[in-house]
C-alpha cells in the first residue's frame, strides 16, 4: 500500500448527482439531454400521466408547505409564552416580614449550645436554649478570599471564638453592672450571617472549608456567666426562625433592617413590652449596597437596603465626632444612595451620640434607654422608639472622647431608666472593643 492508499480518494468517490453531472458533460452524450429541456413523447397518455404527477407533486409541496407554517406558529407562541411568565421577585413587604414558604421549617430544635435544657426548649427567650437554624444546602463549595468565605455570591465572616472570650465579655458587662446602680441593664450578642446562612458542612472546624466555631456556644456562654444584674436577651432563635429571608446582606457583615427588626423584637417580648408593628410603616428602599465584603471577595451580588418609616414623629440629636451637634426630624439619612456607604441610612452611620425622641402613642413615658453599640446597633435602635421616649445611641469607640463626661455621668444627667449593651459576636469576642467599652467610665 502506498501513501495515497491512507486517504479517501474523492476522485474515484461516485454519488448520483455528481456522475450524471459528469455523464452530461462528455462529448459522446445526445443532444436532447445535454442541451434544453428532454424530448418527450407527445402522446395523450403520457400527457394524462405527466399532468397527475405534477399535480400529485404540487399538493405533496403545499402540504409541507403548510406543515412547516404550522410549526414555524406553534414555536411563536411557545416563546412568546414564556417571555410573559416573568419571574416574580419576592416582595419584601410580605415575603421577608413572613417566614418564607419552605418545605422543612426555619429551624431544628436545638444546637449543641441547649443540650440539658429540656425544661427550656419551649422558651424560645431562653439564654440557655437555642435553636438549630435549618439552612438550606445544595452540596456545592465555595472560595475562601481573606477570612471571607464566598458561597452563592454571598460572603460570610468566619468566627472564632472560645469559652474564655465569652467569659471574658461576660465579667466586663458584669463590671458595668455593677457601677450603673439603679439602672436596668441588659446584654444582647448578635450571631453574624456565617452562624445562620452557612451550611454546618462548610463550616466544620475539622472538616470544613470554611472552618468557624460554633456562635450559639459562644453567646450560651456568655449568658452562663452574666450576674443577676444583667438581663440577658436571646435573640439568636428568632433570628434562627428566619434565617429563610433577607434578614443579613450578601454583600455585607451586617445584618439588614429586617434582621435587626426579629432582634428587636426579641427584647421587646423579653421585657414585655409591645413591639412596633411593621405593617403600619412605610417601607422604603435603597438598591445597589455594595457592603464591606465588597472591597476583598469577588462575585458578590449587591444588596437592597429596607428600612420603614414609623407611623409617628421622631426627631434625632446628632453629636459628630469633634463635638458638633445637629438635629434631624428622621432618624434615616434622606441622601442615602447606591454603593458602598448604603448602611449609613440607618441614623447616620456611627457617631459619637445620638439622642432619639419619640411621639409613639406606645411609649412608656419617663423611660430612657442608652444602648451601647457599634454599627450593628444602627439598624436596631430606630424601633426602640416604639417603646422609649428617648433612646440614647452610643457608640463606644468615639462616645468618652467627644461628649466632654463619662458615662455614669452621662446617664445620671440624662435620665437614662434601661442600658442595653448590643455587640455582634465578633466585637464581643475582641479585647480592643472591650477595652473601649471600659474606657467609656473612666
Amino acid at each position: 500500500m502506498n501513501d495515497n492508499d491512507k486517504y479517501f480518494d474523492l476522485d474515484n468517490f461516485d454519488d448520483s448527482l455528481d456522475s450524471r453531472e459528469y455523464r452530461r458533460r462528455q462529448p459522446n452524450r445526445r443532444q436532447s439531454s445535454y442541451n434544453g429541456r428532454p424530448v418527450y413523447r407527445t402522446g395523450s397518455k403520457g400527457a394524462k400521466r405527466r399532468n397527475r404527477r405534477r399535480l400529485r407533486n404540487r399538493i405533496i409541496i403545499v402540504s409541507i408547505a403548510l406543515l412547516i407554517l404550522a410549526l414555524f406558529i406553534i414555536m411563536i407562541v411557545a416563546i412568546a409564552n414564556g417571555c410573559s411568565h416573568k419571574k416574580e421577585t419576592p416582595d419584601v413587604s410580605t415575603s421577608t416580614i413572613e417566614q418564607q414558604g419552605t418545605t422543612a421549617p426555619a429551624s431544628q430544635p436545638a444546637t449543641s449550645a441547649s443540650s440539658g435544657s429540656a425544661a427550656s426548649s419551649g422558651n424560645d427567650l431562653s439564654p440557655t436554649y437555642f435553636k438549630t437554624p435549618n439552612i438550606q444546602d445544595d452540596g456545592t463549595l465555595g472560595e475562601l478570599v481573606y477570612g471571607i468565605y464566598v458561597w452563592h455570591n454571598t460572603g460570610y465572616e468566619l468566627f472564632y471564638g472560645t469559652e474564655d472570650n465569652a467569659a471574658t465579655y461576660a465579667e466586663t458587662i458584669n463590671s458595668f453592672a455593677e457601677k450603673l446602680t439603679s439602672i436596668k441593664v441588659y446584654d444582647m450578642v448578635i450571631p453574624n450571617h456565617t452562624e445562620t446562612g452557612l451550611p454546618q458542612r462548610l463550616k466544620d472546624v475539622n472538616s470544613g472549608p470554611a472552618p468557624s466555631t460554633s456562635q450559639a456556644d459562644t453567646i450560651k456562654w456568655t449568658y452562663e456567666k452574666l450576674s443577676d444584674k444583667v438581663t440577658p436577651v436571646n435573640a439568636y432563635n428568632y433570628l434562627a426562625d428566619h434565617n429563610n429571608e433577607y434578614t443579613y446582606f450578601k454583600s455585607d457583615h451586617h445584618w439588614t433592617g429586617l434582621g435587626a427588626y426579629y432582634a428587636y423584637k426579641a427584647f421587646a417580648d423579653t421585657l414585655g413590652m409591645k413591639a412596633l408593628d411593621l405593617s403600619t410603616c412605610t417601607e422604603k428602599q435603597i438598591e445597589g449596597f455594595t457592603g464591606s465584603f465588597s472591597n476583598t471577595a469577588d462575585g458578590l451580588e449587591s444588596d437592597t437596603v429596607h428600612y420603614w418609616e414609623f407611623p409617628y414623629t421622631v426627631s434625632m440629636d446628632l453629636t459628630y465626632e469633634g463635638g458638633n451637634t445637629e438635629t434631624w426630624d428622621s432618624p434615616y439619612y434622606p441622601a442615602a444612595s447606591a454603593g458602598q456607604l448604603t448602611y449609613g441610612v440607618f441614623i447616620f452611620g456611627d457617631n459619637p451620640l445620638t439622642v432619639l425622641k419619640s411621639s409613639s402613642p406606645d411609649v412608656e413615658q419617663g423611660r430612657r434607654i442608652a444602648v451601647i453599640k457599634e454599627s450593628y446597633g444602627n439598624a436596631f435602635v430606630p424601633y426602640l422608639t416604639n417603646n422609649f421616649e428617648e433612646v440614647h445611641v452610643i457608640d463606644f469607640r468615639t462616645f468618652r472622647d467627644n461628649v466632654g463626661m463619662d458615662f455614669l455621668t452621662y446617664c445620671r444627667s440624662a435620665g437614662i431608666t434601661d442600658v442595653l449593651y448590643l455587640n455582634g459576636v465578633m466585637s464581643a469576642s475582641t479585647q480592643v472593643q472591650l477595652d473601649n467599652m471600659s474606657a467609656m467610665f473612666d
